[in-house]
């Protein structure tokens, strides 16, 4: 992790003291926060909101790449961050500057006075202000959890709501009835604006379609004809990512603006970057642990997402070693019953400094109960020298976001 200048600590630390004393399901604070900052959500570019279990990440990377690839402008709000608290805010295509951003934090600390607000509350008024000072195109807005009740769901309308693949995770947030999960999805779409979304189970797909149809929303489901449109190779690694640049494609092509041309889609789906989605690292201090194997990072930390790299995985020669750290409230068995058919060595470790982890070794024995053989570890060091001794073809660290963002910060690769 890299830290921020002593202003941007500074303005974020400020923002603490204003923790609510209880989690409500509402949205309120941050709309009266809005309010008292003159309401930037009505300044805005046009909107595509982005919601969804997994792969809205990598949509959202693609829309940015694909309008970027037109000529657009585009903002990007996102989260979690991996090495620099700023990736959170793109403004025009940039990364937030450390003075830009405190500037926002800081008047957002101002408008709020003594009232109460929680840190990602306070991060979207600020991002929302910054980006309504900053011309530009397209604002690609995505969901930090959930979307009815998500920060970013404060705003009036969109230009298009875009819907990933809906799975479970974030239980203790969303619970565990699919049906219901997708109806916190769901709760970004706007009446009478249109909305895409990805394949989903047909429990799920139903409550969008229910949805969509109460409020007027013209419901665009992806096709087989979307994905055959996008032109391998992609610039993301794994068969998956073809329905994510279909996605993207499709959200683009309902917006309507002419802009975006078949050519634009081409070259952004091959210049697509999102860091830690099923990413090669580069040479560096962590790869050199790796001892001559390939060294991939991905930090996806639930069964649906599991799924995904495992399928990537098996279409690959040589056997894989997995190093894992995973968050304390996630599904850590269905995460490596993923991976039982590809049998792969497990080594657990801590999740990054500050993050309430899942022990190594809790870690360790719900893998060995899905039937992998798995060792816990002190450190990633040690996992690496274990995992390298077993001179597999690559090496797979994976699990958290958390542990990713220390893992390229350690490896020399920032993303920009």
């Amino acid at each position: 992790m890299i830290e921020p200048s002593d202003r941007l600590a500074r303005a974020l630390a400020a923002l603490q003291g204003h923790y609510p004393r209880s989690i409500e399901l509402s949205l309120d604070r941050i709309s009266d926060l809005l309010e008292a900052l003159g309401r930037p959500q009505d300044r805005l570019p046009p909107v595509i909101h982005v919601a969804g279990t997994n792969g809205k990440g990598s949509t959202c990377a693609f829309l940015r790449a694909m309008a970027e690839a037109a000529g657009l402008r585009v903002h990007v709000y996102s989260s979690p961050h991996l090495v620099r608290f700023n990736e959170r805010v793109r403004l025009a295509g940039e990364l937030i500057s450390d003075a830009a951003f405190a500037d926002a934090l800081e008047r957002t600390g101002a408008a709020l006075g003594e009232g109460q607000i929680t840190h990602f509350e306070a991060t979207t008024a600020a991002a929302l202000l910054a980006f309504s000072e900053t011309p530009a195109d397209l604002l690609v807005l995505e969901v930090g959890l959930g979307g009815r009740y998500d920060a970013t769901n404060v705003i009036d309308t969109s230009d298009v709501a875009v819907i990933s693949p809906v799975d479970f995770d974030h239980k203790q947030f969303l619970g565990d009835d699919l049906a219901g999960i997708a109806g916190e999805k769901a709760g970004i779409i706007r009446s009478g604006s249109p909305v895409v979304s990805a394949r989903q189970s047909p429990v799920v797909a139903e409550v969008i379609a229910a949805r969509a149809r109460d409020l007027g929303a013209r419901l665009h489901v992806l096709g087989e004809d979307d994905l055959e449109r996008v032109e391998t190779p992609l610039a993301l690694q794994g068969s998956h990512q073809l329905a994510n640049a279909a996605l993207a494609a499709k959200a683009l092509e309902v917006w309507g603006d002419r802009r975006i041309t078949p050519l634009a889609i081409r070259e952004g789906s091959r210049r697509a970057a999102w860091p830690a989605r099923m990413q090669k690292l580069a040479d560096g201090a962590v790869t050199a642990m790796g001892r001559g194997a390939e060294v991939w990072l991905d930090g996806g930390h639930n069964p649906h997402a599991a799924r995904a790299v495992a399928a990537l995985l098996a279409g690959r020669p040589g056997a894989c070693v997995l190093v894992a750290a995973m968050m304390a409230s996630k599904d850590a068995e269905g995460f490596f019953a993923a991976f039982a058919g590809l049998a792969p060595r497990v080594f657990t470790i801590p999740n990054a400094e500050g993050h309430e982890g899942r022990p190594p070794d809790e870690l360790a024995e719900a893998a060995r109960r899905v039937g992998l053989e798995a060792r816990p570890c002190r450190t990633l060091g040690e996992a690496m020298e274990a995992a390298a001794g077993l001179s597999p073809a690559r090496i797979l660290i994976c699990g958290s976001l958390y542990l990713a963002g220390d893992v390229l910060a350690m490896n020399g690769e920032l993303p920009d």
